[in-house]
């Protein structure tokens, strides 16, 4: 017997404002049973002490949220001088305090300067990432402590919003991988003090910005599901930086059986991954295989058969 979904078939993307205290899986499932969707998935963790933007894909959305996880990210922090902790926050436990020197932006701004363009970063050992099958976090938390390799990250720019005695603001424009827990700490090594944040809020990722998020809270105060469901946008913003293509009716019927369909036009070279549109209606992913044959890479349920 086939296995009943439950739930109703939303598709679309939310941009949540996770709030502080909340883990991302949590913030999902929230989203999830306000929306009363069958499917719901997110595109990158935030830690439960961070807010910010965290895009909720539902339904067929979460077909393409992978595109997402590729994305640049721009991230608003405030970094504490003198305090060193497990986790590189401030939810870890202290295990160093440094004394704090009197500190000018002059001296900030040369800090920084070493941590912008292309770095090498250590993935901290509170994070997701695996080790021999388990997370890094759960090893930490057990008071294992293993090797990471460092891994090439990109901060396109590190700019310094505010500074007091003991500490100081940033924003951060920085490629995807990057954790700016372990920014802060490093740049507070170089400045001798040592260092770890107190907030972290994520401003953008990708196309998306701060301005058209959403809170649990104005969510749930909106009328009815006509309502949530009206705040939602397209799948296709998922993949919008990919070209267009419009196919006719007869590649559309071939493409929704699986099979490869030639295009009248097409500008993309072999191996370009397309949106594939029909009737004005994004129909999902094709890949360009040579002489404007496209082939179907992933279609909406609605489309094939």
């Amino acid at each position: 017997m086939a296995r009943r979904h439950r739930g109703l078939p939303v598709n679309g993307v939310l941009l949540l404002d996770k709030p502080k205290g909340m883990s991302s899986n949590h913030a999902l499932q929230r989203v999830r049973r306000l929306l009363e969707a069958q499917k719901a998935g997110h595109t990158g963790t935030l830690d439960p002490m961070a807010t910010g933007l965290l895009p909720i894909c539902l339904g067929e959305a979460t077909k393409f949220s992978a595109h997402l996880l590729e994305a640049d990210k721009v991230y608003r922090t405030r970094v504490e001088l003198g305090v060193i902790t497990d986790s590189g926050d401030a939810e870890g436990a202290v295990i160093e305090r440094r004394e704090v020197p009197e500190l000018t932006a002059e001296q900030v701004e040369r800090a920084l300067s070493r941590f912008r363009g292309e770095i090498e970063q250590v993935p901290p050992m509170y994070s997701a990432l695996k080790y021999q099958g388990k997370k890094l976090y759960e090893l930490a938390r057990e008071g294992r402590h293993v090797e990471r390799a460092a891994r090439r990250i990109n901060v396109y720019d590190a700019r310094l919003l505010s500074l007091d005695d003991r500490a100081f603001e940033l924003e951060v424009s920085c490629s995807k991988g990057t954790y700016i827990r372990t920014l802060a700490e490093d740049i507070g090594l170089v400045l001798g003090c040592g260092a770890h944040i107190s907030a972290l809020r994520r401003l953008k990722t990708g196309p998306f910005g701060a301005d058209t998020m959403w809170t649990l809270d104005a969510l749930e105060q909106l009328d009815d599901q006509a309502a949530r469901e009206a705040q939602l946008m397209p799948v296709d913003v998922l993949v919008e930086h990919l070209p267009c293509q419009v196919v006719d009716e007869q590649a559309y019927q071939r493409l929704s059986h699986g099979q490869s369909a030639q295009l009248e036009t097409s500008a993309c070279t072999p191996n370009t991954l397309m949106r594939l549109y029909h009737a004005s209606v994004f129909i999902g992913l094709g890949v360009v295989k040579g002489d404007n044959e496209v082939a179907p890479k992933r279609l909406l349920s609605s489309v094939a058969v």
